[in-house]
């Protein structure tokens, strides 16, 4: 009974034993081992050949928990094999996992079910097409390798990017099924290394590194996307594709460790303290630049320090070890010394690396010596580690606590330990010879210790420490002599033994006695010790003969007939040496200088002085041994290659409207009429967008809809634009023109006009020269604004008091933008310059120019809960300081993000910012300069020509931060300073609002199970419970819009992501005492955890 109750627990199958009467009501016998294995899993068979789905489903669960407890279930096989192509999905995930598991050993049966696994690559469901994938390449037969390869081209081109990390993983396996198949998985990997998921990237370089690591060229087009969406891969792909970008870094940059040269990096005071070295030397000095590239992956690799896994932190660590310069590489030293805290396994591998880094650079880890004081706790390995530490750290200023700390350490019962100590304290003493003596005259006193083994461990060091100045310690020679018959070690009494012959002459009445005793227990002692008795007699022989001669032939007589052949050879190889005789020939004249030859003193050093030849963190490393699969840093080039081979070719927009000069604007515009044209514009677009799911994708439509209309509108606002040069005197009226001539095109092509602007500042920017880099700035395009509302009907007086609020706050703004514009004559844009594109054409012929004007002057509270969708309803939440007055030598800048669609491309994200001059001169030529990433895509405001003292100027721009809540860095420049600035983009702003059904929105959310769905149970704060505070607290965090809900207690919300337009969506399900269900359903796994982070603080904080 009780081998069937032990299989039952085992294998998970009660059910069996209580189904079956046999198995009851049987003898003892059929309890027994053979027939208990032999019915154990009948009842998981009859369960998966059964026709409930149910029971199938429960089986698998029961097989997959066999497998998980490391039980064998390769006997199922056949019953499982039949389920592959069931209608469940649940069912058939958990087939294909158990498939990956034994298809390798049961290969024929998985062979036969191929057609399925080949229709089931073509499955609508992610995680189907992905298992299907891992089954087919896991069937290790050579026939179905062209099968595989095709399997794998398709994967790679999927939609999802969980199939193509799948694809990935496939890559490796085929590779090492069949390794001729290299040339067409190298184009698939260069396909994959394209790929700007953050999901695939890690498993994609995993496949370079298996398959072709030599083939640099494949990284250089995406070494700096790599480097840019290293902070958002999953942990184990960052520790690979660091360890690869490692590898890359020194095959393509100069060393910045050049001695002799001074190192400059953008750093003015450093650049400026070079020149005048060079002016007052007169001697060209060669300065080192860092290549941007190389950089931009210290830059980028900074921030993974803080990572919680071990292993991305080590990575790190020795890319700054091997990469960086030699003043930058402190920065690791903190993340390292943090990982002490972690189980001893890791803590084994950190000492390891930090103990090699502790011999080159001593100063890294002196200021944490503390951290490396051994536990009681610790075992030995790692003390021992912790020891190498802190002798390698011991220096002049730190020996006094060092040694303290190692008396305390001889002490400890752990004898490995506490003679390592001693070895330690053998190697500070030679080290810095001001503790020599103290570290002698502490080693003598623990001659006298009761544990044999410190004993003998402190008699080999003094040997060793004796060496270096033997004349200035005949004492201790003595003293060791005296304890030498209570010293019962056999490699103790073997070195004092050497050190009484070595030093023979200055002991001369000492070393015949010890040579007299040890001619009575020469059979008794171990070869070790047998050995140095008769190097012993013959050095005293040479040189007191008249007092040892006797006893030099009683012991070499006792070793001619020793067991050991060893003391046998070397006693005839003595006694031909020291004893004259005829044989004896030449070499006796030699006796003296090869017995008596002035000996090195030996060189206590550290273990691992040698292992830096090896990459850290690496298998070589820790075994102190080239591991198979190793690949070598190679040096610095001597000369960088070519750099530009990692520029990637930026496709430009094409642009569609026709460049335009607006008319100058020469009244101020009111400040109450600035904003609310804003929102006015905002309020037509989203009405008549309404049924658009993204900005992004609504306007992509409309360029592709209506071509032929944009080719007539592009003359008209070419024949506007030269009407508009002619004369720049009547803006109003012509501005009055313009508006009615904006609404008649309303009414014939309905349109936003916002659509429009991206391309035409654009162009606009062109034409003014400023290039690409520096585009229209969002001050003209707002100014070119409030011109329209100076003409506009009496529509724009109807605003909300919360727009007055705002607008009467920012009524200084536009003052100070007609002083900075007023130096330099720019004409502004004006909305008769273009023509928008039809977007919803069928609609627009329905909607009159009067209702159109009516709409305008709405306010938010009256649209409709579609309308609410669209549009954020408040203001900007927090302003943030960029750059402080004092810092910024008296310009001072605030930044804030509006959550209004950017003007100037769908992907970017709108900041505005805040200029305020506020020191006691003007300040000329504001404008950005150089940003990082080097990639980094931002529209620029157009250079402030002037900023008078105490003024203050809004400016807008644009930044495509990708989806990552990676910092913006860029230089804010003046006519004499540069400033390094950084914007920190919080993940809600990267959010835009869309408009959906509550069906539409139930119907995409079952689209993002699984890997893409992040929630969390989080308790309310009391405040918060209500539907209005909910959607508040909510809004305050992410720019999403609100879903209509039918169910009082459940909460949705809808947005998109800026750049890539994939779907986020928000549901908050409010349940018993204050307690609710937060979920985020979106593709953007690493945006979703921390949108949960954040909306859960949000809502539990009152």
């Amino acid at each position: 009974m009780s081998t069937t109750a032990l299989y039952n627990d085992q294998g998970g199958a009660e059910a069996a034993v209580e189904a079956s009467p046999e198995n009851n009501s049987s003898s003892g016998a059929a309890f027994g081992l053979f027939s208990a294995d032999f019915k154990k899993n009948e009842d998981l068979k009859e369960m998966l050949e059964s026709n409930k789905e149910s029971l199938k489903l429960e089986a698998m669960k029961r097989v997959v928990g066999l497998i998980a407890k490391g039980k064998n279930a390769s006997e199922l096989f056949p019953a499982v094999v039949k389920n592959v192509a069931n209608k469940n999905i649940e069912l058939k995930k958990l087939v294909y996992v158990y498939l990956v598991r034994y298809a390798e050993e049961q290969q024929d049966l998985a062979l036969l079910s191929i057609s399925t696994f080949q229709r089931a690559l073509k499955d609508p469901n992610q995680f189907i097409r992905a298992s299907a994938l891992r089954v087919l390449s896991s069937i290790r037969v050579p026939i179905i390798v062209p099968i595989m390869m095709l399997a794998i081209k398709e994967a790679a081109a999927d939609m999802s990017p969980y199939v193509r990390k799948t694809s990935a993983h496939a890559i490796q396996k085929l590779y090492s099924l069949d390794p001729e198949q290299k040339e067409q998985l190298i184009e698939v990997i260069e396909k994959l290394l394209k790929d700007k998921s953050t999901l695939v990237a890690g498993s994609v370089v995993v496949a370079f590194e298996e398959v072709c690591p030599d083939r640099i060229d494949l990284i250089h087009k995406n070494y700096r996307k790599l480097c840019n969406l290293l902070v958002d891969v999953e942990e184990w792909g960052q520790v690979v594709i660091i360890s690869m970008l490692t590898r890359y870094a020194r095959t393509q940059f100069t060393s910045p460790w050049t001695e002799g040269a001074s190192f400059d990096e953008h750093n003015e005071k450093a650049f400026y303290d070079s020149d005048t070295e060079e002016k007052k030397d007169e001697t060209e000095e060669k300065v080192y630049v860092m290549d941007p590239d190389h950089r931009l992956l210290l830059r980028n690799t900074k921030p993974l320090l803080q990572s919680r896994n071990t292993a991305v932190v080590m990575s790190v660590a020795q890319l700054y070890w091997h990469l960086a310069p030699k003043h930058e590489v402190n920065i690791v030293t903190k993340s390292l010394v943090r990982l002490l805290r972690s189980h001893r396994e890791v803590q084994y591998i950190v000492l390891q690396n930090i103990a090699t880094m502790s011999i080159q650079r001593k100063g890294m880890f002196e200021p944490y010596m503390k951290s490396f004081y051994v536990r009681s706790t610790d075992a030995t390995h790692i003390k021992t580690l912790k020891l190498e530490i802190l002798t390698n750290l011991a220096n002049e200023a730190n020996i006094s606590t060092i040694l303290r700390e190692f008396q305390t350490y001889v002490k400890s019962q752990d004898k490995a330990f506490a003679a390592g100590t001693i070895q330690a304290i053998g190697r500070c003493a030679t080290n810095i010879s001001e503790v020599t003596d103290t570290c002698l005259n502490g080693l003598v006193l623990l001659l006298s210790n009761r544990d044999e083994t410190v004993v003998a461990e402190s008699v080999v060091v003094i040997k060793k420490l004796l060496q270096t100045q033997p004349t200035q310690h005949c004492e201790i020679i003595r003293h060791m002599a005296k304890l030498f018959d209570n010293i019962t070690v056999p490699m103790a009494r073997a070195s004092i033994l050497w050190l009484m012959g070595e030093y023979c002459e200055r002991v001369p009445k000492i070393a015949p006695d010890v040579l007299r005793k040890m001619a009575k227990s020469f059979t008794a002692e171990e070869d070790i010790v047998k050995l140095q008795i008769v190097n012993l007699a013959a050095k005293l022989y040479l040189t007191n003969s008249k007092q040892t001669k006797l006893l030099t032939q009683y012991i070499l007589n006792l070793g001619k007939y020793d067991q050991s052949y060893d003391i046998r050879d070397r006693t005839r190889f003595i006694r031909q040496l020291i004893v004259p005789n005829e044989k004896s020939g030449a070499l006796n004249k030699y006796a003296r200088r090869i017995l008596l030859a002035p000996k090195p003193a030996p060189v206590l050093e550290s273990a691992f002085k040698d292992r830096d030849r090896y990459q850290l963190g690496t298998l070589s490393h820790s075994l102190n041994v080239k591991a198979s699969g190793y690949q070598e840093l190679s040096d610095w080039p001597a000369v960088a290659p070519d750099q530009t081979v990692r520029n990637v070719e930026v496709i430009e927009p094409v642009q569609e409207w026709a460049p335009t000069v607006g008319k100058t604007k020469t009244k101020k515009p009111k400040s109450d009429k600035f904003y609310s044209d804003d929102e006015e514009e905002k309020e037509e677009e989203e009405e008549e967008g309404s049924g658009s799911s993204s900005s992004a994708d609504s306007s992509s439509s409309s360029e592709e809809s209506g071509s032929e209309s944009e080719e007539e509108s592009s003359e008209e606002s070419e024949k506007t634009s030269s009407d508009s040069g002619q004369s720049s005197s009547g803006s109003e009226k012509s501005s009055t023109e313009s508006e009615l001539e904006q609404k008649k095109k309303k009414k014939t092509k309905k349109a936003p006009t916002k659509k429009s602007k991206p391309t035409a500042a654009s162009s606009d920017s062109d034409e003014n020269g400023n290039g690409p880099v520096a585009q229209a700035s969002s001050s003209s395009a707002e100014s070119s604004s409030g011109s329209e509302s100076d003409s506009e009907d009496s529509d724009s007086d109807s605003q909300t008091p919360q727009k007055k609020k705002t607008t009467n706050a920012a009524k200084p703004k536009p003052k100070a933008k007609v002083e900075v514009k007023s130096k330099k004559e720019v004409s502004l844009l004006d909305l008769d310059d273009f023509s928008p594109a039809p977007t919803n054409a069928p609609t627009a012929m329905v909607v009159s120019s009067s209702l159109l004007s009516d709409l305008e002057g709405l306010s938010l509270s009256n649209i409709s809960s579609t309308m609410q969708v669209t549009t954020p309803s408040f203001g900007p939440v927090k302003t943030h300081e960029l750059l402080h007055h004092m810092t910024g030598k008296g310009l001072s800048a605030k930044y804030h993000f509006p959550r209004q669609p950017c003007l100037y491309q769908p992907s970017m994200v709108s900041v505005q910012l805040i200029l305020t001059n506020s020191s006691d001169h003007s300040l000329e030529e504001i404008h950005i300069g150089e940003r990082s990433p080097a990639g980094l895509n931002i529209h620029c405001f157009n250079t402030i020509e002037r900023l008078e003292p105490e003024a203050s100027v809004t400016v807008s721009m644009g930044i495509d931060f990708s989806d990552s809540t990676q910092a913006a860095n860029f230089h804010l420049c003046t006519k004499e300073d540069q400033f390094s600035v950084s914007i920190q983009p919080v993940v809600g702003e990267l959010l835009m609002p869309s408009s959906m059904t509550e069906q539409d929105y139930s119907k995409e959310q079952g689209k993002l199970l699984g890997m893409n769905e992040t929630s969390a149970t989080i308790t309310m704060a009391t405040a918060n419970t209500s539907s209005l505070a909910v959607s508040k607290q909510v809004l305050s965090v992410a720019n999403v819009g609100v879903v209509s809900s039918s169910n009082n207690s459940l909460h949705r919300f809808a947005g998109r992501t800026v750049s890539s337009g994939a779907l986020v969506l928000v549901s908050l399900e409010l349940k018993e005492s204050s307690s609710a269900l937060l979920t985020i359903s979106t593709d953007k796994s690493v945006m979703a955890s921390m949108l949960l982070r954040d909306l859960k603080q949000a809502l539990t904080q009152a």
